[in-house]
């Protein structure tokens, strides 16, 4: 009999994965699988790499946000962990998920997973030491996602983010970056920068439509320091999928850059909370295998 591990934040999203434990085990069973459920927080992640480490399981499933396949991903690959990763989206955005096509229907999802095909996709790699999957971005509306109550969250979804982000566009000041990549320098006053694997992000669908899991570049789009209106212009053409086109977005590809600016802002990384410029970053092409 197979057996895998099924890792799950109890307080993702809307907190329904907890409630339908008993039907996810059951589905598995029926296919002559066996589940080991483990409780996600803070705190006991070590308790998963010994796991996995000594667990003979066939594959990881992860039921949570990005920010939760985030932390599992980093613990695997950082310690030569190669098993195919499941996902259940259970977040707020579950930007990663939507990338790969993944549906937010629990069903739909266990019948991929029990399926079995997978692809290769890259992977992120931040100052060599934090690895990213989806998305890694800087700037004045980074603070959005973490300053957005849990209880707005779930009850919105990510129009929480949409309406918080408007709120602070009066409060808005540029900032002084400096991209290097492997064929361009460019230095200039921006709002927001983000390096996208895949299309989405903070919950807006599409904003780099033709982005790419597993080409090996990751794609930076740039907002430029605008006028106000202009900045509520580019929220509402993110929401109707003609972003990139705004004269005030620039975008870059490529396979390594660095990001050097000031130190008093946040970075977000699939959605959580990570360190301060400077950032070097480089992409290595199909390293995750990825139910699909």
């Amino acid at each position: 009999m197979k057996k895998v591990m099924l890792i799950y934040n109890p307080l993702s999203g809307n907190r329904n994965v907890p409630k339908m434990l008993d039907n996810i085990i059951e589905r598995f069973m029926d296919e002559n699988i066996a589940v080991l459920p483990f409780r996600v927080n803070e705190e006991n992640y070590k308790g998963i790499l010994e796991l996995l480490k000594n667990g003979d399981f066939s594959s990881v499933i992860i039921s949570g946000g990005d920010g939760t396949i985030n932390s599992i991903v980093n613990t695997m690959l950082k310690n030569d962990i190669n098993l195919p990763l499941g996902i259940i989206p259970a977040g707020t955005c579950n930007d990663f998920a939507r990338s790969l096509g993944i549906p937010s229907d629990l069903k739909k999802c266990l019948d991929i997973i029990i399926r079995g095909q997978t692809t290769e996709i890259d992977i992120g790699l931040i100052n060599k030491e934090k690895y990213f999957l989806n998305t890694c971005a800087g700037g004045v509306f980074v603070d959005v996602s973490f300053n957005t109550s849990n209880e707005l969250k779930k009850n919105i979804g990510p129009l929480a983010y949409y309406l918080k982000g408007l709120a602070e566009v009066p409060s808005v000041r540029p900032i002084q970056l400096k991209i290097t990549t492997d064929d361009n320098v460019i230095e200039d006053e921006f709002l927001l920068f983000v390096i996208l694997n895949g299309k989405h992000v903070g919950g807006f669908s599409n904003i780099n439509e033709d982005g790419e899991m597993s080409d090996g570049y990751m794609d930076i789009v740039l907002i430029k320091y605008c006028l106000h209106i202009d900045m509520v212009g580019l929220f509402f053409k993110a929401i109707s999928k003609d972003f990139l086109s705004d004269r005030n977005v620039l975008c870059l590809r490529t396979k390594k850059c660095t990001i050097e600016g000031p130190d008093d802002f946040n970075l977000s990384i699939d959605g959580e909370r990570w360190e301060k410029l400077p950032i070097s970053v480089e992409f290595f092409n199909k390293v995750l295998k990825v139910y699909v």
